[in-house]
């Protein structure tokens, strides 16, 4: 499972996720101030995960149906490093990360969506 951190992503949270041995690409690192459009089609084109607290890729994903690798987690959750591996692990454990799959990741719950499926 490959990941790619925006570049809003908090560090704190890219590095302990990196310590646990997960394979985390960083926007911040390698390509600052890329656009939106360049994010998702790295993610496209490694199957990467995005992690991202940017709300424009849901429009990105649902209304203009671009792709954006092989699943998006949007976090509306505090950037604290802690909650945010916390949320990722549990949704590695659910199997919420699968293709093609838009979770969205609030206090209260975790929603997951397919583009194109009714709901």
């Amino acid at each position: 499972m490959k990941f790619l951190a925006d570049e809003n992503f908090p560090l704190p949270a890219l590095v302990a996720l990196r310590n646990l041995g997960y394979d985390v690409s960083s926007i911040a690192e390698d390509h600052a101030g890329s656009p939106d459009e360049t994010v998702a089609g790295i993610c496209d084109r490694e199957g990467r995960i995005l992690l991202t607290f940017d709300k424009d890729f849901g429009e990105m994903v649902f209304r203009r149906g671009m792709p954006v690798g092989s699943c998006v987690v949007l976090f509306r959750i505090s950037p604290e490093a802690a909650a945010v591996v916390e949320v990722i692990r549990s949704l590695i454990d659910r199997g919420d990360l699968i293709v093609g799959a838009f979770c969205v990741v609030a206090r209260d719950r975790v929603r997951v969506r397919f583009p194109g499926a009714a709901g």
